[in-house]
């Protein structure tokens, strides 16, 4: 019997590492994810996006999952990425996902609490063991290649989420999981690394609010952060640009040395490959393995 996505978070913190959360949006990104965890002997979380649902299917992709983890009998779960909407929230957790994402970061902080806490309370009356997660402070919302940070980012010391902050937010929602901006983005800079983390800042919320934490914006972070930011509280590390650039980039390459080609089963593959190999590396280092 496969564990529950709560006690996998759970076990994550005892140990002191941190689960991968790799985003799809096609089944070539489903099959290089699981075989980069099975390889490793590892649980995985595969996250959908709102756009990622809308172009996979909501109920298809919990359909994929859900037969992965059936058949392999293996810990893979389900995430509804980057939620916007309570219908949107309820119609991942109808649909069988095991944890869905309220972003309500646009939102005030009174209202991002009154959104989140109506978001907790369908999932705990649904019948499952759903966990919901929040997001507070913004970090941009855009998994690409940037050429400067986003807009309004909140990275600097005086704007990265405050422990009293998010203990607040934890305590008026009741939510199971937070992700706070603590110098993190979304999506990778051309040109250098992401900004550092503030690995103090992770410790003091986490001691603080008194659940998992989760960091956002993982692709393009120096291993010495993630490192840090694991030993420190994060148990659930989401990369999602990482893994568009290189699925574009196995297929670039095949369809360079292969102009003919038109079986997508054959160039897609490639793309499969090369994702697989980052989300490996990743899994070994989220792992310490």
């Amino acid at each position: 019997m496969v564990k529950s996505l709560r006690e996998i978070v759970k076990e994550a913190e005892d140990k002191k590492i941190a689960i991968g959360h790799f985003n799809i949006s096609d089944t070539e990104g489903l099959w290089a994810i699981f075989n980069a965890a099975k390889n490793l002997g590892v649980p995985v979380v595969i996250g959908v996006s709102e756009g990622e649902r809308d172009f996979i299917g909501t109920k298809q992709v919990a359909a994929l999952v859900r037969s992965i983890r059936e058949e392999f009998d293996y810990p893979i779960y389900l995430n509804a990425d980057h939620t916007y909407s309570y219908e949107r929230v309820v119609e991942a957790i109808d649909a069988g996902f095991d944890s869905v994402i309220f972003d309500g970061t646009k939102l005030s902080m009174e209202e991002n609490i009154n959104m989140t806490r109506k978001c907790v309370e369908y999932a705990k009356n649904s019948g499952r063991d759903v966990l919901v997660e929040a997001e507070i402070g913004y970090i941009g919302s855009s998994s690409k290649i940037l050429d400067e940070i986003p807009e309004g980012a909140e990275i600097s010391d005086d704007k990265i989420v405050r422990p009293e902050d998010a203990k607040r937010f934890v305590e008026e929602t009741g939510v199971d999981m937070i992700a706070p901006a603590v110098g993190n983005i979304h999506g990778m800079l051309r040109h250098a690394s992401n900004p550092n983390l503030s690995i103090e800042r992770i410790r003091e919320i986490r001691e603080a609010c008194g659940v998992p934490l989760v960091l956002h914006g993982g692709s393009g972070l120096t291993d010495e952060n993630f490192v840090n930011a694991i030993d420190a509280g994060i148990s659930t590390v989401h990369i999602n640009t990482e893994i568009r650039r290189a699925y574009r980039q196995g297929i670039q390459k095949y369809l360079s040395e292969n102009p003919e080609e038109i079986a997508p089963y054959r160039f897609m593959k490639e793309g499969l490959r090369a994702m697989q190999d980052v989300v490996e590396n990743r899994l070994r280092l989220f792992n310490k393995i």
